[in-house]
Formats: C-alpha cells, sequence, structure tokens
C-alpha cells in the first residue's frame, strides 16, 4: 500500500479510539464487519462504500467532500466577486483648494 494509504489507516485508527470506539462497537454503528475494520486499521485493503460507512459512523461523512475541491469553486471563482477598490484620496481631489486659511490671513 502507499504511504498515504497507511497514513489514513493509522489516523483513522487513532481517531475512532478518541471517538471513543471499540472496533465492535464501530462495526456494529456502521454495519461493517470487525475484520474489514481491522483490516483498514492496519493499512490492508477495503471497498469505498465499506470506507463511507467507517466515516459516516464517526461523524466524518461531511468532510468526504474536502478531499476531492469543486472544482467550480477555484481561487479565481471568488476574485472575480470582490468589489474593485476605490482609492481613498479621490474625494480630497474634489475639494476646493482656496478655501484654506492658515489662521493669521485675514
Amino acid at each position: 500500500m502507499s504511504e498515504e494509504y497507511i497514513n489514513l489507516s493509522e489516523r483513522f485508527k487513532q481517531y475512532r479510539i478518541y471517538y471513543p470506539l471499540t472496533q465492535s462497537e464501530l462495526a456494529e454503528k456502521s454495519g461493517v464487519s470487525v475484520r474489514s475494520i481491522s483490516r483498514f486499521e492496519n493499512g490492508e485493503d477495503i471497498s469505498l462504500s465499506n470506507f463511507i460507512k467507517l466515516m459516516r459512523a464517526l461523524d466524518l461523512g461531511g468532510r468526504m467532500a474536502d478531499m476531492i475541491p469543486d472544482q467550480s469553486k477555484r481561487p479565481s471563482f471568488y476574485l472575480e466577486k470582490e468589489a474593485k477598490r476605490s482609492r481613498a484620496s479621490s474625494a480630497r481631489d474634489n475639494r476646493d483648494s482656496t478655501s484654506f486659511v492658515w489662521g493669521d490671513e485675514k
């Protein structure tokens, strides 16, 4: 297995332990066999449907969309919606410069 897969399975195991759930409790909650959970936590391959069931059982189902970014939400998508900034000095340019008096002038 790849290093990413092994890292993912180790992180999953730590998350399950701190959740806290035993493999048996997780199997009951998710509908995935204890053997499949054990295999996954040891870095072996499991099916995608079982992985999704496990993630949902640990209340991580909503985070799975973060794994593959939405291409319609690219950074340029947000840049186009930003309002153009205007210069603060543009208001000064419209003032009448002859209205200023130092105080010692009459």
